[in-house]
């Protein structure tokens, strides 16, 4: 995926749950959720940042990114916001898959590891100053006896205000059909979370 160039650079990353919702509660409620209630209105910051693509050749990219492209640094971005949300000691670290960039995995320091390939992108920029992305990816939860999986999808609508970005982002998480409780689910989202993001320069990148 890329992204607008005024989104290039290094940005101090605040973002704050403020809203969530499981519609098929209490038959359907997935792991995290009750816990997630608790981060309601408490803003998690991080570093992240968005670069000029290196020209790369197979996995799912349907060309050749071209100098100038932005993209997200999503090892970085990863390893950060991960650390962010559960602590520094509790990730190992975040790598993508250099054969499928789409393919991203986190391990953890207890010896697990989450596993997120993206399965769908689309992006859409109505105005200069706004630009939309919806991603849709699958998870994997190794480490017990039984992997868990699910899908996720994440739509995110950013806004250029000249000197920080701020956007509006809602996930939903479905069940895989893997899952016991699939057809009961009957397509719905299990989970829905709404974030405010609000991205300002890092001190090391004013612009």
């Amino acid at each position: 995926m890329t992204y607008p160039d005024w989104m290039a650079g290094t940005w101090e990353l605040s973002s704050t749950l403020v809203d969530l919702a499981a519609p098929l509660a209490p038959d359907i409620v997935t792991p995290g959720f009750e816990s997630n209630q608790a981060m309601v209105d408490q803003p998690v910051t991080c570093v992240v940042r968005f670069v000029d693509a290196p020209t790369f050749l197979g996995g799912f990219f349907p060309r050749v990114l071209s100098q100038g492209d932005i993209v997200a640094d999503r090892a970085f971005n990863g390893l950060n916001l991960a650390q962010a949300y559960l602590g520094t000691s509790a990730i190992k670290a975040v790598k993508v898959d250099p054969n499928n960039p789409n393919r991203q995995i986190t391990l953890l320091a207890q010896g697990q590891q989450i596993e997120s390939t993206v399965t769908a992108r689309t992006t859409e920029s109505p105005q200069e100053d706004r630009f939309i992305t919806a991603e849709r990816f699958q998870q994997v939860f190794r480490g017990t006896a039984v992997p868990y999986l699910n899908e996720v999808e994440t739509t995110t609508d950013y806004w250029n205000l000249g000197d920080h970005i701020e956007a509006d982002q809602v996930t939903a998480v479905y069940l895989s059909p893997q899952d016991a409780d699939f057809l009961s689910a009957l397509g719905q989202p299990v989970a829905l979370y709404r974030y405010r993001l609000s991205l300002v320069p890092h001190p090391a990148d004013l612009r």
